[in-house]
């Protein structure tokens, strides 16, 4: 629902106020998570058909890690039926040792467990925390949910505790999230990676007949997040805590919290002044943020295979007189970039390369190398 719409609903809710205080004596529909700051479940697939553009390729990533904000986390949904039925194949406690590492402002979940053992877990969390995923490929360790609503953000006032549960769809807090999740094989069993994206509607301008979605800044929701997924792996509490602790905002500046980043190669390439780990795992994150989709990884060789955001990998589509006249489908594959990321002590060079290993240096590496420069800085 757009802010417009929302704005027109006003008037009804004013009308029904005066017969829902009636209601307020016999009926308690308040949310049985009250008091929650993060809650998608009352939304779930409701919200995949919502007004979010398909195409969110002209939203920039959301770069920074960091600010968190103790919450209560529910045990709701570790006890739901589906969840129990979920766990009874991998209990949490057979997944291994759940840790968060932290290098810099990059941070992921280190487990003793390979990626196939917790696939089915992480998958489970994300469906109980009420999202489909649009994304879910094992063989390459990916998933994306849906763009849901934290319906906790909604205001908790008479006239929603009485009748939100009637008339839910008249709510609507303008801002959806959407959640990217990386499984990888590493020496120790696995390594997960989650990044969020977010967005507001606002309106266009001060005549506030239209509105867009404009990319906004959540940190503490991905840094949440991260920490419910550690208590669903086996994780206790104390740790999910100090996880949130650990992932409080960098007090040192700017300069000092990020390795240098430079542009090179005419725009097309970067250098970065840090290791090769430590960078592999930033580019991983960045792709992520910037919207691009992370089809193949091959971190031996150092290379990433993606998508430009907003390519959906289908291929075009022939129209109705095309095809009356004989035309076929073009048989070209989707077209994917590889960024190539080779490391040498403690500088490490970013490139963007064809399927033949040749450096580009055309718009698109250097859209790509920008996309890459504005989230690694």
């Amino acid at each position: 629902m757009s802010i417009k719409s929302r704005r027109q609903t006003s008037a009804v809710l004013s009308a029904l106020t005066v017969g829902s205080t009636l209601l307020a004596g016999c009926s308690s529909t308040g949310p049985s998570i009250l008091g929650e700051k993060v809650d998608y479940r009352t939304a779930g697939s409701k919200v995949v058909s919502l007004d979010v553009p398909p195409d969110l390729s002209k939203l920039p990533g959301q770069s920074r890690y960091g600010q968190i904000s103790p919450a209560i986390v529910s045990a709701n949904s570790l006890n739901s039926p589906v969840a129990a039925q979920s766990n009874a194949a991998v209990a949490p406690g057979q997944l291994g040792n759940v840790k968060l590492e932290r290098d810099g402002q990059t941070r992921w979940l280190s487990v003793s467990a390979s990626p196939d053992q917790i696939w089915d877990a992480v998958r489970q969390f994300w469906i109980d925390a009420g999202f489909t995923l649009e994304v879910d490929q094992p063989a390459a360790g990916l998933m994306e949910t849906n763009w849901a609503e934290n319906r906790a953000k909604l205001p908790q006032d008479i006239v929603r505790r009485t009748l939100g549960s009637v008339v839910g769809s008249l709510y609507d807090t303008g801002e959806r999230d959407q959640y990217k999740v990386r499984i990888e094989r590493s020496s120790k069993g696995s390594e997960i990676y989650v990044t969020h994206r977010g967005v507001v509607e606002e309106y266009v301008d001060n005549r506030k007949d239209q509105t867009r979605w404009m990319p906004r800044t959540d940190k503490a929701l991905e840094s949440e997040m991260i920490a419910r997924l550690m208590l669903r792996l086996g994780a206790s509490k104390d740790d999910a805590d100090q996880a949130r602790q650990v992932a409080a905002p960098d007090t040192k500046s700017r300069g000092s919290a990020y390795a240098p980043v430079r542009l090179t190669d005419n725009q097309a390439g970067l250098s970065v002044d840090d290791d090769f780990d430590t960078v592999w795992r930033r580019v991983g994150l960045a792709l992520d943020r910037a919207g691009y989709t992370i089809e193949n990884r091959d971190r031996t060789q150092g290379q990433y295979e993606v998508r430009l955001p907003g390519d959906t990998g289908e291929k075009p589509k022939v129209g109705f007189w095309a095809g009356l006249f004989g035309a076929k489908p073009a048989d070209t594959a989707p077209i994917k970039h590889r960024v190539l990321v080779q490391g040498s002590g403690t500088q490490t060079a970013i490139k963007i390369v064809d399927q033949q290993g040749q450096v580009q240096s055309s718009a698109v590496a250097q859209r790509i190398a920008k996309d890459l420069f504005n989230e690694l800085m």
